[in-house]
């Protein structure tokens, strides 16, 4: 194996075109304080195996291939089924109207109205 620094992180963008942001979280102790410190890091990776959102990646370090973009994808160690957008195809227009609720045994009754009090009685 070569020395070529790899990392594992999870992809957080694939909008730009064979290019894929990783997130790399880093979690260590701090020295003096000894307190827990979780760091993380972006990396723009080469992605030629079409990552999508949510997937966690290994990426390798290469020779620049651009300004920012001098790590590539190596593999996808595990696909996100749940990231994934769902397609217009998959939603019907009934599901985003708003639903009367069904009830066909109670029909809305109208109130009976109030006998008006007598006279003698509003009186006293």
């Amino acid at each position: 194996m070569n020395t070529r620094r790899r990392m594992i992180g999870v992809v957080t963008s694939n909008k730009m075109d064979k290019t894929a942001i990783v997130e790399v979280t880093r979690t260590y102790r701090h020295q003096l304080y000894k307190k827990v410190v979780h760091e993380r890091k972006r990396y723009m990776a080469h992605d030629e195996l079409e990552c999508q959102i949510g997937d966690r990646v290994q990426i390798v370090e290469s020779r620049p291939i651009s300004r920012h973009k001098h790590w590539v994808i190596e593999e996808i160690l595990r696909h996100d089924i749940a990231a994934g957008e769902p397609d217009i195809e998959d939603i019907e227009l009934r599901d985003l109207e708003p639903q009367e609720p069904e009830s066909a045994e109670s029909e809305p009754e109208e109130p009976e109205p109030e006998e008006p009090e007598s006279e003698t009685e509003a009186e006293a």
